[in-house]
């Protein structure tokens, strides 16, 4: 049986990350060949700071219980069938929908795999894309297995089972070789109230899926699953979010829900809000209320990945959307639907900004103006959602020409959005004539605006 000859002592805590850390986000290829030196040299005896003291004492354990560097394949513990019993018993079975609509990747090209654990490492759930599942049953990464330190050696979810804590592991950083193509974040499930260990939470894929957030999106997974939990524990309903609605019964829509339901979003200004039925106003954040007017804007919903360009540019993820979803949901209830992400039947067309859109299709163009206060989420900078406020505004001010109504231009011109629409005023030049009062005082508020703006 290989052995690791005994280096420095301490605690992973105890010594500092090595400088080269940051390449697993930035370089990840680099990295890769970092680690797989350091593996070699640690194995031999050598110490390296790439491994920290922590995984080293992981290593000598698992080779202690027999667990080869050389060894892929994990110890089985069940069959599928029995499998597929013990999760019908489990008390993580509630929170899977959510889970997978949170963090699962099962499209075509999907890239990462999600594994659900009980409380002692042995594979529940498995949820992923044909390719990266492919690449699981390579390494017998199934329904079944034992990915406990003592059943496959060090790994994400050996660790998250071992420290208690949330962990990632890339590359080398695992003992088995056959892993090293792996990144994979772990972390812990409990039950609410009592800590008891139920599971482990992971996300695993091939080593350029890592991203900064991965981390931070495993950790709201285990937030989400704990929610659940207490939720059930204390027989209270969970709200109807599509993240949780396979795992409860059916809800009714949200406008079926009466007072308890989101009745209108309010998009227009710097101050976007979600107006429930009771009358409660809830301020939107800035990112809340842009992902609201985009999923307003387009009938066939977005796909993660589209909502990430749209808001973030290049920089954008679908992890961070899904995370972003989940938070709307938690504040505002059951207001979005998912798979593509779009509004819910009740409050689609039921926002300010689509009020006047409406209101302009029926050629009611005074009222449009009235009701087009502001500008389309005013402090957004996202050029997707200045696209839809340049849209909305042009509509306007567009009717409001060619209405050849002299109320709607008067009232136009009046308002903060029309005061400086030197068009509208020509037009009601032409309906009224030069000498007309009302003309005459907009002309004259016009070039002073003009004249502020130079």
């Amino acid at each position: 049986m290989p052995g690791i000859r005994h280096g420095n002592g301490g605690s992973a805590a105890a010594r500092p990350a090595a400088p080269e850390s940051a390449l697993r986000f930035t370089s990840p290829s680099e990295y890769d060949r970092l680690l797989r030196a350091a593996h070699e040299q640690v194995i031999s005896g050598s110490s390296r700071p790439e491994i920290p003291t922590g995984l080293v004492a992981s290593w000598r354990r698992s080779m202690a219980m027999g667990i080869s560097p050389d060894q892929h394949s994990p110890r089985h513990l069940h069959e599928p069938r029995a499998v597929a019993e013990l999760r019908r018993t489990h008390p993580l079975q509630a929170a899977v929908p959510a889970l997978a609509d949170l963090l699962a990747d099962e499209g075509p090209e999907g890239r990462h795999l999600l594994i659900i654990t009980d409380a002692q490492g042995e594979v529940l759930w498995r949820i992923g894309g044909r390719s990266v599942l492919r690449k699981a049953d390579s390494l017998e990464f199934v329904e079944g297995a034992d990915w406990s330190e003592a059943g496959i050696g060090t790994n994400a979810i050996s660790e998250a089972l071992t420290t208690g804590n949330p962990v990632q592991l890339f590359s080398a950083e695992h003992l088995v070789r056959t892993h090293h193509d792996w990144a994979c974040t772990a972390a812990p499930i409990r039950e609410p109230g009592t800590g008891r260990l139920l599971g482990v939470l992971d996300v695993s894929g091939p080593l350029e899926t890592l991203t900064t957030d991965s981390l931070r999106m495993v950790r709201c997974g285990v937030r989400v699953a704990e929610e659940l939990l207490a939720r059930e524990a204390l027989k209270i309903p969970a709200k109807d979010d599509d993240a949780v609605r396979a795992s409860v019964p059916a809800m009714p829509s949200v406008r079926a829900r009466g007072h308890a339901g989101v009745d209108a979003l309010e998009l227009l200004g710097d101050q976007p809000a979600a107006v429930f039925g009771d009358g409660r106003r809830v301020p939107l954040t800035l990112r809340r209320a842009e992902i609201l007017a985009l999923l307003e804007s387009r009938r066939q919903g977005w796909s993660a990945d589209e909502l990430a360009l749209a808001l973030y540019g290049d920089s954008g993820t679908a992890a961070t959307i899904r995370i972003e979803m989940h938070r709307i949901r938690a504040a505002l209830g059951p207001v979005i639907e998912s798979n593509p992400y779009r509004l819910a039947p009740g409050l689609a067309g039921a926002s300010d900004a689509c009020r006047v859109r409406h209101l302009l299709a029926g050629g009611e163009v005074g009222l449009a103006v009235e009701s087009y206060r502001a500008p389309l989420v005013s402090r957004s900078a996202a050029l997707a959602v200045e696209e839809l406020r340049h849209e909305l505004d042009v509509a306007v001010a567009d009717s409001v020409r060619a209405s050849g109504s002299v109320e709607a231009i008067t009232a136009w011109l009046s308002s903060d959005m029309g005061s400086a629409d030197v068009e509208a005023l020509a037009g009601l030049r032409r309906l009224i004539g030069p000498d007309d009062p009302r003309y005459l005082a907009f002309r004259a508020r016009s070039g002073r605006l003009q004249r502020a703006l130079l």
